[in-house]
């Protein structure tokens, strides 16, 4: 089990800056592969940040160079930085996690509780 506790999102002006944080705790926390997705009202949910099981960090296209992840490891918190925002980023934004078996990471299947993301013109 992963439990992951969502907070930051909000309004914000195009071109402006939000930081999204992620709290994770449980047994299967640790080792992890971590990962980000969005949902715009009538849209299928989609990847922003995935981790691949080799570690590397794989950014949407939309996103390349605007967000950027990092972690409190003593605090067990992922961030999602967003940076030159964009109207079209506006979604609700979820972190998740996958368990790591065998040094591959599984399908995510925890998820955070979701924050919105409102990005005006």
């Amino acid at each position: 089990q992963v439990q992951l506790v969502q907070s930051g999102g909000g309004s914000v002006q195009a071109g402006g800056s939000l930081r999204l944080s992620c709290a994770a705790s449980g047994p299967d926390y640790r080792g992890a592969c971590m990962g980000w997705f969005r949902q715009a009202p009538g849209q299928e949910r989609e990847w922003v940040v995935d981790e691949e099981s080799s570690g590397y960090i794989k950014y949407a296209d939309s996103v390349q160079g605007r967000f950027a992840i990092s972690q409190d490891n003593a605090k067990n918190i992922h961030y999602l930085q967003m940076d030159n925002l964009r109207p079209d980023d506006s979604a609700m934004y979820y972190c998740a996690a996958a368990r790591r078996v065998l040094g591959s990471c599984l399908p995510y299947n925890y998820w955070g509780q979701g924050t919105q993301v409102t990005v005006a013109s």
